[in-house]
C-alpha cells in the first residue's frame, strides 16, 4: 500500500511565504506613470519664461581696438635729437675776420647766432628760438616738409640747412653742426628720400 507523504508545518509555511514573496515583487514592480509626465506641454505651460538682455550687439565691432591702433601710431613723448645753438668754430672765424671793417658785419651775425639763435629737433618737429630772451620761437611738423638742401660751410665743419616748406616758405637754419645727420633725420621724419641736395659755395 503506497503511502502518502507527509509535509511538515515547517516545509509548508516556508512554501507560502516564499509564493507571498514572490507574488510581492511582482506586485512592486508594476509602478504606474503619473500623468504629467505623458503631457509635457502641461507641465511647459506652468514653468515662469527666463530672457536673456545683451547689452552690446553682436554684429557691431567694438570700437576698442580701432581706438588703440589709432593710439598706437602716434608718438607718446618727445624726443630731442639735436637740441644746441650754431657751431662754435662760426663764432671762432667770424671773430678773426672781425677785425676788418669790411667783415665787421658778418662778425656781428655770428655773435648774434652763437648768443641767441638755438635749434631744437625732435622726434615729432622742428624747433628755432631767437630773440634776446628767446621771445621768438617757429614751430613745424615734418609733415608739411616739401625739400631739405644743406650748403656746406669752411671745410664741411658746419653747413647751413635750408628746409622748404610745402606752402613754399623757405626756413634757412645758418651754421649748424652736424647738418647732413641733422637734414638726413629731417627727410626720414618727413617721409623723403635720404638723398641729401648740396647747393651754394663753400665759405663762412
Amino acid at each position: 500500500m503506497a503511502s502518502t507523504p507527509i509535509l511538515s508545518p515547517t516545509t509548508t509555511t516556508t512554501t507560502s511565504s516564499l509564493v507571498h514573496h514572490h507574488h510581492q515583487s511582482l506586485h512592486f514592480c508594476k509602478l504606474p506613470f503619473p500623468n504629467s509626465l505623458t503631457k509635457p506641454s502641461t507641465l511647459n505651460s506652468n514653468r515662469p519664461l527666463t530672457r536673456l538682455h545683451v547689452s552690446t550687439p553682436t554684429n557691431k565691432p567694438s570700437n576698442t581696438t580701432a581706438t588703440s591702433t589709432s593710439t598706437s601710431k602716434k608718438p607718446t613723448t618727445e624726443t630731442i635729437y639735436f637740441d644746441g645753438g650754431a657751431h662754435y668754430g662760426d663764432l671762432l672765424a667770424n671773430l678773426i675776420l672781425g677785425f676788418t671793417l669790411l667783415w665787421l658785419p658778418l662778425t656781428l651775425a655770428a655773435v648774434f647766432r652763437a648768443f641767441f639763435l638755438r635749434y631744437r629737433f625732435t622726434n615729432l618737429r622742428v624747433t628755432v628760438i631767437s630773440g634776446l630772451t628767446g621771445q621768438d620761437r617757429s614751430d613745424f611738423s615734418y609733415k608739411v616738409i616739401k625739400d631739405v638742401q644743406v650748403v656746406p660751410r669752411f671745410i664741411g665743419e658746419w653747413g647751413d640747412i635750408i628746409i622748404t616748406l610745402k606752402d613754399g616758405t623757405k626756413v634757412d637754419l645758418r651754421s649748424v653742426p652736424k647738418f647732413r645727420e641733422i637734414a638726413k633725420y629731417c627727410l626720414s621724419l618727413a617721409e623723403k628720400p635720404a638723398v641729401l641736395k648740396e647747393t651754394g659755395t663753400k665759405g663762412f
